[in-house]
């Protein structure tokens, strides 16, 4: 394993939903500079799909495992985390063989391939899933749509809900994300936005899209009123 980025924190993995699992974690961007992330987990049977995996510890991999069985883990965007982009796709591949889902034009850490490219109205790693691309994006990036509950979206970098500064992260990085924008509820990924440039208009699809909650890379789950929430932001930010 010492081959592999080394694991660190993270909170327990929680049913959100049937099926639906989230685990808080976090990544170390540069000394002294820590930020929490997150991995959404779709359960289909006694098969898993990790979206935007985090490394768990062998106690969080034990209970993983109870889940059921590690067959695909999913990268939807290219920005996601910068440098750390798909930190951890390696360890997954290597520990359970799973199979890489990503956009076209991905690149991946470790001389990872893609094994399934995602496009919308193609295949998915799993059921009651549809695929939204923002089109006008400079690097690809996408977001699901779990087709239950009234629908649950799906984000890495684009939709965020950092709504607080949790436990997993440094004082450096709590301040600088603080100052930076990144700490607001039902937020547009402030570097995302600046770096990838999508065009407005992406967000008025984001809006017509059937969903009410939100499962993001980056915070908290937003229930229930992740549709309101973020209309009102897209509406703030593109007035």
């Amino acid at each position: 394993m010492t081959r592999f980025p080394s694991q660190t924190p993270h909170g327990e993995i929680s049913e959100v939903f049937s099926d639906v699992f989230f685990v808080t974690g976090s990544v170390d961007m540069m000394p002294g500079f820590r930020i929490s992330r997150s991995m959404t987990i779709l359960r289909d049977g006694d098969i898993l799909t990790l979206i935007s995996p985090v490394r768990l510890s062998e106690a969080g991999l034990k209970g993983l495992d109870v889940l059921g069985r590690v067959e695909n883990i999913v990268k939807l965007g290219s920005y996601h985390l910068g440098a750390h982009n798909g930190l951890d796709n390696p360890f997954y591949v290597d520990r359970y063989g799973a199979k890489l889902w990503a956009l076209a034009g991905m690149e991946h850490k470790g001389g990872l391939s893609t094994d399934h490219i995602l496009k919308a109205g193609g295949d998915m790693p799993t059921r009651d899933l549809s695929l939204f691309v923002y089109e006008s994006s400079k690097m690809p990036e996408a977001m699901f749509v779990l087709n239950r509950e009234d629908g649950v979206v799906i984000a890495a970098d684009s939709l965020q809900n950092w709504s607080e500064v949790d436990e997993f992260f440094s004082e450096a990085a709590a301040n600088a994300m603080t100052k930076g924008g990144f700490i607001r509820p039902a937020n547009i990924g402030p570097e995302w936005k600046r770096h990838c440039a999508p065009a407005p208009a992406e967000f008025e699809k984001v809006s017509k899209l059937p969903f009410r909650h939100l499962l993001p890379s980056h915070g908290t789950p937003l229930l229930n009123t992740a549709k309101t929430d973020l209309v009102q932001t897209f509406s703030h930010q593109f007035s």
